[in-house]
This record gives C-alpha cells, sequence and structure tokens, in this order.
C-alpha cells in the first residue's frame, strides 16, 4: 500500500509521538515520599516542605509527599510500589525488609540514628526507675515504633518487667506526642516515646518540666532512615543519597531543612545495621 505525502508524515509524526510518550512513562517523573506518622499530620507536612523542594531541585523531578493512616500503611506502600521513598524507624524498615525479602534499599539516616534512644516519662513521684512501673498504667506510642514500643519493651523484658501480666494496663498513644499528651493528661502513670520528639517538645514549651519528668533513657540504638522501592534506578538512588549528604549546615537554607529534620547532617547507611533491631522485634515476640 503507497501513502500519500500528506499520509507518510501523519504516520511518522505520530510515530514519533507514539515513542516520545513511551519514554515519558519509561522515565520516572514523579518521586513519591511517604513517612511513618509518628507526629501529627501537619508537623509531618511542616517538616518534610523544604525538605521536597530542596530534593526537586536537586533530582530535576517533582516531589510529592503523600502522608498515610497508620505504620503498616508506610509498609505496604513502599512493598507494593504506591510509594518511591519512606522514612522508616527501625522496626518498620525491618518489616518491609522482611515482607520485601531483603529487597529495600535503606540509603541515609541522621548522624543521631547511630545511637538513637528512647525516654520513659511520669508525673508520679513514686516512679523512679523501670521497677516502679509494676502495677501501673502505661502507654506506648504506635505498636510498629522502634523508639515508642519495640525498644522500650526490650529493655523492659531486660529488666524482668513483662508489659502484659506485670503492668496494670498498657495502651497504644499512636504517636509520639501523643504519649506526651497521655502522661501530662494524667491518662497512664507513664510512658515511652523518642527522645527526639520529647527533646524538641521541651525546646518548644510544648510540655511542662516541672510536672512531667523523664525517669529512664535506654541506651543507644539505630532507627530512623531513608529507604527506597528495590526497583528503583540505582542512578536516581545516587542522586537521592548525594542529595542528602550535600546538606551543609553551614549554609542558612540547608540548616533549615537539617533542623525540621532535628539532626546537622545526614551519613549513609545499610541494612546490617538494623540487624539488632530485627533480633529485638523477635524476641519480644513482635515479628512473625
Amino acid at each position: 500500500m503507497r501513502f500519500s505525502p500528506s499520509r507518510r508524515l501523519f504516520h511518522v509524526l505520530a510515530t514519533a509521538g507514539l515513542l516520545s510518550l513511551s519514554g515519558l512513562s519509561l522515565a520516572q517523573q514523579v518521586l513519591r515520599v511517604s513517612a511513618i506518622p509518628d507526629e501529627a499530620p501537619t508537623e509531618l507536612q511542616r517538616k518534610f516542605k523544604p525538605l521536597g523542594a530542596y530534593l526537586e531541585k536537586k533530582l530535576g523531578m517533582k516531589v510529592e509527599f503523600t502522608p498515610v493512616t497508620d505504620y503498616a500503611a508506610s509498609v505496604e506502600g513502599l512493598i507494593n510500589n504506591k510509594l518511591d521513598m519512606v522514612w522508616f524507624g527501625g522496626f518498620t524498615f525491618i518489616q518491609a525488609k522482611v515482607r520485601s525479602k531483603d529487597q529495600v534499599i535503606p540509603l541515609v539516616q541522621r548522624e543521631e540514628d547511630e545511637k538513637f534512644k528512647s525516654v520513659f516519662i511520669t508525673t508520679k513521684t513514686d516512679i523512679i526507675k523501670l521497677d516502679d512501673l509494676k502495677g501501673k498504667t502505661f502507654t506506648f506510642g504506635s505498636e510498629s515504633s522502634t523508639s515508642g514500643h519495640l525498644m522500650p519493651r526490650s529493655y523492659l523484658l531486660a529488666a524482668k518487667i513483662n508489659p502484659d501480666t506485670d503492668l496494670k494496663r498498657i495502651a497504644f498513644s499512636g504517636a509520639h506526642d501523643a504519649t506526651v499528651a497521655a502522661v501530662s493528661g494524667g491518662k497512664v502513670d507513664a510512658g515511652a516515646l523518642n527522645i527526639s520528639v520529647w527533646e524538641k517538645l521541651v525546646a518548644q514549651n510544648k510540655v511542662d518540666t516541672k510536672q512531667v519528668r523523664v525517669f529512664y533513657t535506654t541506651p543507644g540504638y539505630f532507627d530512623y532512615n531513608w529507604t527506597v522501592r528495590p526497583d528503583m534506578p540505582a542512578e536516581l538512588r545516587k542522586k537521592i543519597t548525594d542529595a542528602f549528604l550535600s546538606l551543609d549546615a553551614s549554609k542558612p537554607e540547608d540548616k533549615e531543612i537539617l533542623d525540621l529534620q532535628r539532626t546537622n547532617r545526614f551519613i549513609t547507611t545499610k541494612a546490617d545495621n538494623y540487624k539488632a533491631i530485627e533480633a529485638a522485634a523477635h524476641n519480644a515476640g513482635l515479628l512473625k
């Protein structure tokens, strides 16, 4: 069959257009980012906004932050390729690692996350050590939280205190700031949360330290990191890693980002760093 010159031109242009659209579909246009909901959604959005804008400039692509309803949703979102990168706690990273058969890739963590800590807080004068929690009411954060549940539970068990049998009642607040509110409001006798949120709330005068006090601080452990989906192209992974590592606290615009992330700098990380978290999860019966 012979085409007229005009028909031939149309087919050439149409084919070129289809190829162009095919190329666009293959090239990732949007980086879909989320984070475990360990603080109020408005706070998470506030923390991420300048970081998102920075990443857009560095990566040359749109960056969208999508909040999730709970910790499990952040894991499922990454595993099912509905998200490209997630801010995980150590335990949620391990859950994603196990669910993906060791395929998800942790890229960076804050320097502080090499030796992260949890704090136990109370308003009660008769609680001065972990053993004093026996017979008291207590709240963790989210059930999937590393610093709000897994590690506090691990240190209680190490102190020969079984939260499920030795405490009068345990609850789950759902988030670190909610734990502080529950303790300060008298809903429970004590609670545990991550030290970073505690220090932020104290600095912002959002907690009365004359009323609420820390009575135990855990030893350090590896915690949070930024993790990406298994099939993310190596080139994009490198760009993201380099962007985080390039943040410089001596530059005012970078310092704003770092301050919101509550760190002075990001460093690279690897899955092996979280072996102790995985072991703790198994020992506490939280990882099936």
